[in-house]
């Protein structure tokens, strides 16, 4: 069981390093078309992750607030191997992580 946790926990973190360098890969075509005063400020790499975890707890508080207006009642953890995960949380940080993936799809169809 430790080693499907493992293999859980690093398919996990690989999908999030995915997403982190598709989002700095966004940003950085987007600041190049802006051409803006080079002032202080974040790198590509801290903003992507800033993105992506502003974006999760977007996504999180989202669910929850439908899930109460709807009064649909979850299990407060699912086990996951032998990690305990909230389903909300979980889905919440998937979402995010194939957020970019979905835009690039959408980029490449609109061309």
């Amino acid at each position: 069981m430790l080693s499907g946790t493992l293999l859980f926990c690093l398919l996990v973190l690989i999908m999030a390093g995915l997403s982190i360098r598709e989002r700095v890969k966004i940003s950085l075509l987007r600041e190049s078309a802006l051409d803006s005063f080079p002032e202080s400020k974040a790198s590509p790499l801290s903003q992507a992750v800033l993105n992506l975890v502003g974006l999760a707890g977007g996504i999180y508080l989202s669910l929850v607030m439908l899930l109460e207006f709807l009064k649909i009642e979850l299990p407060s953890r699912v086990p996951v191997g032998q990690v305990q995960v909230e389903p909300v949380a979980a889905v919440s940080i998937a979402l995010a992580i194939i957020q970019p993936f979905v835009f690039r799809l959408f980029v490449l169809r609109r061309r």
